[in-house]
């Protein structure tokens, strides 16, 4: 285990109903196979050993006898880098008991009884279990602590906390005071019977107990094996994290999940919304694991992008987002028109393409503003899309402007203070524009620019109200992709236009009429940035983990392109802070956001 992210497993063995001897030899044997795969938490069904449809032969001294003896077969084959758990049935001071049994490094650490027993349909486990007890007592068959048990991975931030079947569909489930005990990832080991409709509700269960508890979630089903004298069991195995769930088998499939659950994700999320206090106290038995680390899943490239086959409906749900709240705004200040500076590039499509959906197109004031940096490519650019969204383009050469303005301060060089004031003099035309007709300023920067600082302060930083303020670069281009082509037609041909250019400020002239000044050359690729921007900004996660979430992530891009990536955000994230303490109003979009008023809160 390492940067907080530990390989877990739920697996469903072939066992043999009553055959203890058979059904550990085939526990031991996954054990094996998933040690090779590099799992290191190994969960296994609830009374795997014995199998769940034992019935009135776990009245039977012989197979009482039969599980212990299994049990410590199963913990003497446990490597030293694995927490292993299985299920039995545990006989203590006259009672019976339905648990789940830890173990690491060949011996059984501790072990957990079963809470809610069913007792209604094809469920009659009261006939043969106690449910858990408050506290803690000691298992001398397995020299073991049972009841309230926590398995820790010292300082690791892995915390990991048992419930069984029923236990995670009750109306109190025990998981809600494991985690607030400071279980990070719960399993459950299950016996869930397959009927028309359940795998569904049972997914829901699961990755909803993972997202409103803040944890991973390790679900073992039940399968093949298990007596079907009036019910089938099909191994329908789950892994969630933090509501989602990450790796699954199919029902009647091969009854094996695999997948990387982060803690320290976990925790930060937790840190942030506060943990109460337990109802229960809980003995913590420790365990270790190794220090390696093998991905089973390379983190999604993409984190800010809509991904899988609902893409389409979260684009749409992000433009209303931002169309609703500039409509918001408008309406609300008694606007007449929404002033938008159109360069031609990326990101004031997008905001063009959001004010066609939020006002009238006749209170569009779209504005051009040609200066040194200007291609015919992005001016062609910005006539396109307004022409073929029906909107006036208006044209305002600002270069004698910028001119007087720099031999006004003396000023010839073309620098920094030469890129400035044009930026500068461009939003100064824009508010003018938008005094003269009663309206507002639309901004059109993006949450990348915010995260880099790179935005003319009191220049393009400045607008009434930031339409793609929580919209991330990569996001940008996603959208005006989708509303491109749901646009279709010359909206489309222009759209595709702008995003077959290079994304620049266009501060420097151009070299034989073609963009001089490449973005994405000067800060690195936007893929990556962006992707440094959620792990920071979203988990504060420390650069060396980044780092290898991004050589993961983009493992077929020459180390040099990471490297420069992620010095470029480090150099000035944290220099550009002035800027985004002082950022105009603007729609929050996603879980990153940059608002001084609500979500970044940073010292300049």
């Amino acid at each position: 285990m390492k940067y907080g992210i530990v390989k877990c497993a739920a697996v469903t063995p072939e066992i043999k109903v009553c055959d203890t001897a058979y059904n550990a030899k085939a526990v031991i044997a996954k054990i094996s196979e998933l040690n090779s795969l590099g799992a290191e938490i190994v969960v296994f069904p609830e009374l795997c050993v014995t199998g769940y449809t034992a019935m009135d032969m776990f009245f039977t001294r012989e197979l009482l006898d039969g599980a212990i003896d299994a049990v410590k077969r199963i913990a003497r084959a446990v490597p030293p880098n694995m927490l292993v758990f299985v299920g039995a049935p545990i006989a203590l001071d006259g009672r019976l008991y339905n648990c789940a049994i830890g173990m690491s490094a060949g011996r059984v650490l501790g072990i957990v009884p079963k809470t809610e027993l069913p007792d209604y349909g094809e469920f009659y486990e009261t006939r043969y279990f106690t449910p858990a007890f408050d506290g803690v007592e000691t298992c001398a068959s397995l020299d073991a602590p049972i009841g309230n048990v926590l398995f820790e991975c010292a300082g690791t931030g892995l915390v990991v906390g048992c419930e069984i079947c029923e236990d995670m569909w009750a109306d109190a489930p025990p998981s809600v005071d494991l985690v607030r005990a400071g279980a990070t990832v719960i399993v459950n080991l299950s016996a869930s019977d397959e009927v028309v409709g359940k795998s569904d509700y049972r997914r829901l269960l699961v990755a909803g107990a993972s997202g409103r508890l803040h944890c991973g979630y390790i679900y073992a089903d039940a399968g093949e094996g298990e007596s079907t004298t009036d019910v089938v069991f099909s191994g329908h195995n789950m892994i969630a994290e933090n509501g989602g769930v990450v790796a699954e088998s199919a029902p009647f499939g091969n009854g094996l999940a695999i997948a990387d659950i982060d803690v320290q994700k976990l925790d930060v999320e937790r840190r942030k919304l506060g943990l109460k206090q337990p109802s229960k106290k809980y003995t913590v038995v420790e365990f270790g694991l190794g220090n390696g680390i093998s991905l089973s899943r390379a983190p999604e490239r993409y984190p800010f992008v809509p991904s899988g086959d609902d893409g389409a409906q979260r684009a749409e749900l992000i433009l209303k987002m931002q169309s609703n709240a500039l409509a918001t705004r408008f309406n609300a200040v008694k606007s007449k028109t929404a002033v938008i500076g159109v360069s031609g590039g990326l990101d004031s499509a997008l905001a063009l393409l959001v004010a066609c959906r939020a006002v009238d197109k006749k209170k569009i004031v779209a504005v051009t503003m040609p200066c040194f940096g200007t291609s015919d490519k992005t001016k062609n650019n910005a006539r396109a899309l307004c022409d073929a969204l029906g909107v006036k383009l208006d044209t305002v050469d600002i270069k004698r402007t910028v001119e007087s303005h720099l031999s006004d301060i003396g000023h010839s060089d073309t620098d920094v203070t030469y890129e400035n004031a044009q930026a500068r003099t461009r939003t100064m035309t824009l508010f003018d524009i938008a005094n003269k007709t009663g309206g507002l300023v639309v901004g059109t920067g993006d949450l990348s620019e915010l995260a880099l600082g790179w935005a003319t302060y009191n220049g393009d930083h400045m607008s009434s109200y930031g339409v793609n303020a929580g919209v991330p670069k990569t996001l940008v281009k996603y959208l005006v992709r989708y509303e491109g082509e749901r646009l279709g037609g010359a909206a489309r041909q222009a759209v595709d236009g702008i995003l077959n250019t290079d994304i620049s400020p266009e501060l420097l002239p151009p070299e034989k009429g073609k963009i001089a000044q490449k973005t994405e050359s000067i800060l690195g690729k936007y893929d990556l940035l962006d992707f440094i921007i959620y792990y920071y900004c979203r988990f504060g996660f420390e650069r060396d983990k980044i780092a290898f979430l991004l050589r993961a992530a983009f493992a077929d891009m020459p180390q040099s392109e990471l490297d420069k990536a992620l010095d470029t955000f480090y150099k000035r994230f944290f220099a550009a802070q002035f800027k985004r303490s002082c950022l105009p109003d603007g729609v929050k979009i996603g879980s990153v956001s940059f608002s001084p008023r609500s979500d970044w809160r940073m010292p300049s």
